[in-house]
Parts: C-alpha cells; structure tokens; sequence
C-alpha cells in the first residue's frame, strides 16, 4: 500500500502542475485530494483487510481516471473515443471515496463489522475456481479479493450506463415534444437498446458472481466458527457459563449468513456486510454523478414565488429534505436494533423448546408431562408474541412517516421546474431529466430511511456475533487450572473445583491415577464426583490449581447418558473415530461383548437412536465405544447405572478381559462394584477426596 501512496502522491503532484498552468480550480482539487488518499494509502496499515480492497481499488481509479482526464484536457484522447471521454470530475470523486473508506475504517461498529469480515479475506487455504472450462487453484482470499474489486467496478459500470440513460431521456421526451419522429426512433433503437441490454448482462453478471461469491464466504466463515466453537471444549463451557451468547447453533446456521447477505430471505434481514458495501458504493457514485448534473440543470432556479436564484437549488433542497427525513427516521426507529436483537433470541428459544420435546417425547410421554410442555411452549411463543407487537408498533411509526415521505418526494423537483417549462425556458426532456436527476439525488441521501429496519436487524446480528466471538475467545482462555500435558498418569494438583458460580465444591484436591490400579469412587449425590472426573479430564474450567494429563496415554470419559450422534448405528457405536477405521466384524464383536448382538445386523439403519434405544442399551453401546477405543485410562461415570447387577457384572469381566492394559476409574453407589477395583476412594461434598473407611 505504501507503494500504492507514493505512486497517488506523484500524480497528485502532477496535477496540481497542470491546474496551476492552465488554472483549473477541478485539478487543484484533485491534486488536494490524490495528496490525501497518498496519506491515507500510507497510514492504511491499522485499515482492515476486507476495507483495504476498497481503499486501494479506488486509489488505483484516481491515478487511471485522473490520467485519462489529463489525456483528453492535452488532446491525446483518441478521437474515435470522443463519446466515452472521461468526466473531469470522475478522478476526484473516486478519490473521495477512497478517503471515505479510511475515515469510516476508524469507526467503533465499523472495527467490529471488519474484523468478522476481515477472517475470510485473510484465509491462507487453497481453493480451486474456474470460468467455463477453465480452472485454477489460488488463495482464498486472493480469489475473494479479485471477485470483490470486479463487482465494484462493474458496479460502477452499471451506475455510468444509469447516467446514460439519463441523457437518453432527456433527448427522447424532447424528440415526443418536438414531433420529431427520426430523432425517436434513433433514440430508441440505437441508444436505449443497446444500452439497456448490456446494463441487464451486467446485472445478470454481477447476480452470478456476488452469488459465488457469498457461498464461499458463507462455507468459510462457517467453518471457521464451527472450528473454534469446537475447539478446546468451548462449546462445553459456554453451555456452563449460561451467559449472553445463547443459542450458538442459531447464531452459527442463521446469524453467519445473515451478517453476509441477510440470509437471502428478502425480509427484515435481506441485507448484510456484501450487499451494504456494495449498495452504498452504488449509492455514492449515483450521489456523485447526478448531484453533478443536478446542479448543473437547477443552476438558474429560483425559490417559487420569487425571484431569487440559488446555485444549484434543487441540489440543496434534496440535501435538506433528506437530512431532515434521517433524523426523524433514526429518532423514530432507535429501539428497533433491541427489539430484533431480541427477536432472534424469542425465536431460537421457541424453535430449541420444540427440538427438545422431540428429543425427550418418550420421557415427557411416560410422566404424562404434556400439558405441562404445552404450558411451557406457550410461554415462550407468548414472548414472541411480545417481542412481534412490540416491532408492529414501532413500525407502524416508520411506515406511516417513511410512507409519506416517499409520497412527497417525487413531486418536489416538479415544483420547481414547471415554471421554467410553462414559461418554455426549458423542453420537456430537461423538466424530466432534471426529476430524474432529483430523484436518484434524493433516493441516494435518503439511503439511511430506505433501510433503516434492515439496518437494525443487521446491527443486531452484528451484536450477536461479536458476543459470540467474545464468548468464545473467553471461553478458550478462561480456564482457572494450570494443564500439563507430559504427565505419566491423570492427576489433580493442589486443586480447587468450583462451580460455576464459584462456590468451591471441593478443596485441597491432591488425586492421582495409577495404571493398572482399578479405582472405584464413591461418595453421596451431589458431594462433586462427576466434576471431579470432568475436572481430571482437563474440561471444567472453574476452579484452581494444577491438571496433569498424560502425553501419550488415551483417556476416555463414559457419562450415564452418552450421547449417540444422529445417523448410521455404526457411526454411532465409533464415535468419535471415523466409521472406516473399524471393519463390520470388529463391531459386531463389540457390540456382542457389551450384551447386544441383535444390534450388529442393523449397523446401517439410520436413526435417533437416543430415543431407539433404552437408557441400558445406550450405556452398553457407550460401553462397545470403549472395547473398540481401548483407552489406556477408562472413567465411567455411573456407565452401568442402568443395568442390572448381572448385567453389569458381565459387562466388567468383559472389560478386564478385553481391555487388560486399560486401568478403570468408576463413579457409582452399588457395593458390588468393589470387586472389580482394587483402590477405593470417597468424595465428601467440601473436603479433600479422602480413602473410604473400612
């Protein structure tokens, strides 16, 4: 980018030359202005990547346009060229922009929005890509930069074809006025046609494109969150904390794609961080190019009903008229940000309140707890309901002003130019071109009213994935135990284990495993014994003191509910390892050996096998993961609580017998369990773990 700088620098230095010889007040400025983007091309390190395109896009557009500009004001425009001269004024305006992006880029939201943005235009990955036949392979965000700078620039394409049209238009009501039928055919056929077919090639380009575009973005960025959301147990200890990052998987399925493109549902959240830049671009050059124009064609209107004339007229009553509609939009619809905020929030709590019924339909059945969950599901649609008539209230506040606004506005620039047309000052086509011109001025200012609700609901995705990245980040660093990870055998160190709340559960924790000493833990419900094994496991973040984990050895934690994955059986009984890494024959025999052969014929069938299966026959499928895994340390946390005592006694012979190099760690209360382990502990509820007594 500094090269970037220096290069801009010397060409507004260049400039400056030429509008002191020929006294051109455009070229001081835009020598002023080149001298500024240098600067700020110069300084653009702490700029975030996904606005550094823009930056440096646009200040490549100064120095190209200022160029062309130069040619043609030197008489080295080629002459063939004469129609498609550059406007002396596009050079400045793109420099403009560029100082716009730096400006914004030091804005608090704005840091916010890049730096989401900023991971997929940052991603090192390879990725392939083609055109028609042709393929590629090139950086993700290589190809992701190169996609954005073509939608810019096509879409400031598309903004100079709207400018010719509007030029069109003007010739062609004058043409109906004049009676002058070659002049309209001409008009039709060769100027509205041909420009009209490339401009609806380009919008059909740029859908393509932007649409490639957003679903690699979304597939990333996805997955990026997937990754760190999984990773050092994160998503375990946010669901502990019970903090303000609710619902992940929402914000993960819906927030992720909204805060891109809105979702693509058209709706409140149509629009995200893609379709914002580029629409204000957009909106920027038409402000740009027809403020120009409009100036130019109001230069000698005076205010009705006087003879007072105003520079530009028209120009400074679309600014007024908009900045006024903006200020009472926002100060209508400021508590709409909240109010989606926690719209999103009603909405998942609802859609999570029926996906759980689903999941416990059996439990809820057998204790006749219907009317109870219809209760409770009535609740929180009530708060949807709620949150609903809150925003039809506050939109039908913005809808009535924004709607007469909207009524107003057309025939604004009539009133000022009827005059000079019954006067015939001006022909129609100039009346005409110059509402146009009014319009596109007024629509592009007006953009904050336009928006306003689609903006809060993106401000409010905005917020929600922010808090979910600070959820994460704290979760990821905010364990309170010291981990060592090059231990020979699991233990707790001067440990501490506290709940989440930080009410210390157990003190003075010194607890060692030792291989191939069978360690039976028992101890009254709720004195800290499945947090203890959590807490050697090195996944409970609350508390203090030292973890040691083995380096090389495999530790493997069964809970007295295991989770079965939705799916194939076999993808089940192997979680977490690949289904492949394991033959038929493996997993029948382990399934037979934790008491469920029948299972082995149906490694296939695809099921909620949480809700298949009985609390029994999901434990000793946890128990066939295990025979299959062959930790070096097993803790069962209550794994057998469900089976009967022969059962269980059958499923223990099984495991010394199948996993003799596996020492066993269990949590549970029956006293036969003793004659399967060799050392017997006690947990008492706020002391040391302590040896039970004899």
């Amino acid at each position: 980018m500094k090269i970037l700088g220096v290069a801009v620098a010397l060409f507004g230095l260049t400039s400056g030359v030429v509008g002191l010889e020929f006294a051109n007040p455009t070229l001081d400025l835009l020598a002023l202005a080149s001298l500024i983007v240098a600067y700020c091309c110069w300084r653009s390190a702490p700029v975030s990547r996904f606005l550094k395109i823009f930056l440096a896009l646009f200040a490549v557009e100064t120095i190209v346009f200022g160029l062309a500009d130069l040619a043609s004001r030197f008489g080295l425009w080629p002459k063939s060229l004469s129609e498609a001269r550059v406007p002396p004024t596009l050079a400045l305006t793109v420099a403009m922009f560029a100082i716009i992006v730096f400006v914004v880029s030091h804005i608090p939201v704005v840091r916010t929005l890049t730096r989401i943005a900023d991971r997929f235009f940052l991603a090192t990955d390879q990725t392939s890509a083609g055109i028609a036949s042709f393929r590629f392979k090139t950086l993700e965000r290589t190809l992701a930069t190169g996609m954005v700078v073509f939608l810019v620039v096509l879409n400031q394409a598309e903004v100079a074809i709207t400018v010719r049209l509007n030029f069109f238009n003007r010739d062609f009501f004058n043409a109906i006025q004049n009676h002058d039928g070659p002049v309209f055919w001409r008009m039709l056929l060769w100027v509205f046609t041909p420009w009209a077919f490339i401009y609806v090639g380009a919008l059909v380009v740029e859908y393509v494109v932007s649409s490639y575009l957003v679903i690699r973005w979304r597939r990333w960025l996805t997955q990026f969150y997937i990754s760190h959301w999984l990773s050092h147990h994160a998503h375990y200890r946010m669901s502990l904390t019970r903090g303000p990052a609710d619902n992940p998987d929402q914000r993960i399925a819906e927030d992720v794609a909204r805060f891109i493109d809105g979702g693509g549902d058209g709706g409140a959240f149509g629009y995200g961080v893609y379709n914002y830049s580029i629409m204000l671009i957009s909106t920027l050059s038409s402000l740009v190019s027809f403020a120009i124009l409009l100036w130019s064609l109001s230069a000698n209107f005076t205010v009705p009903g006087t003879h007072f004339a105003f520079p530009g007229l028209l120009f400074w009553v679309a600014l007024i008229y908009a900045a006024a509609g903006t200020l009472i939009t926002h100060l209508i619809g400021r508590p709409l940000v909240q109010i989606m905020f926690t719209r999103q929030k009603v909405e998942a709590d609802f859609r999570f309140g029926l996906a759980r019924l689903r999941e416990y339909g059996e439990q809820v059945a057998l204790l006749e707890g219907e009317n109870a969950e219809a209760v409770s599901l009535r609740l929180k649609f009530a708060a949807l309901i709620a949150n609903y008539i809150d925003m039809i209230n506050l939109r039908k506040k913005l809808t009535a002003f924004t709607g007469f606004y909207g009524q107003i506005s057309p025939i604004i620039p009539y009133i000022f130019a009827a005059p000079f047309y019954f006067a015939k000052k001006i022909e129609l086509g100039v009346m005409t071109q110059t509402a146009q011109a009014f319009g596109q001025v007024q629509s592009a200012l007006t953009f904050f009213i336009s928006y306003y609700t689609s903006l809060a609901g993106f401000r409010a995705v905005l917020d929600r994935l922010s808090s979910f990245d600070a959820a994460i980040e704290g979760a990821q660093t905010g364990l309170a135990f010291k981990i060592e990870r090059n231990a020979s055998s699991p233990a707790l160190h001067h440990a501490t284990i506290s709940l989440p709340n930080g009410t210390a559960l157990l003190s003075g924790v010194d607890f060692t495993l030792k291989p191939g000493r069978n360690l039976l833990v028992t101890g009254p419900s709720g004195a800290g014994k499945s947090t203890l094994f959590r807490a050697i496991s090195g996944i409970w973040p609350f508390g203090a003191g030292a973890v040691s984990i083995p380096a090389s050895g495999k530790m493997m934690l069964l809970p007295q509910k295991p989770y079965l994955p939705i799916g194939p059986l076999r993808e089940a009984v192997v979680y977490p390892s690949a289904a492949e890494m394991y033959d038929d024959k493996e997993i029948a025999a382990a399934l037979g050996d934790a008491q469920l052969p029948d299972l082995a014929e149906k490694l296939d069938i695809s099921d909620l096998w949480s809700q298949r299966l009985s609390g029994g026959e999901q434990q000793r499928v946890a128990i066939a993961r295990a025979l299959l895994a062959k930790p070096d340390w097993l803790l069962l946390d209550e794994a057998t609580s469900a089976l009967d005592e022969k059962t269980e006694k059958a499923i223990y012979e099984t495991l010394a017998r199948r996993l003799p190099q596996t020492t066993l760690v269990s949590i549970g209360h029956r006293s036969t369990l003793g004659a399967f382990h060799v050392d017997h502990v006690e947990v008492q509820a706020g002391a040391v773990v302590a040896p039970a007594k004899t």
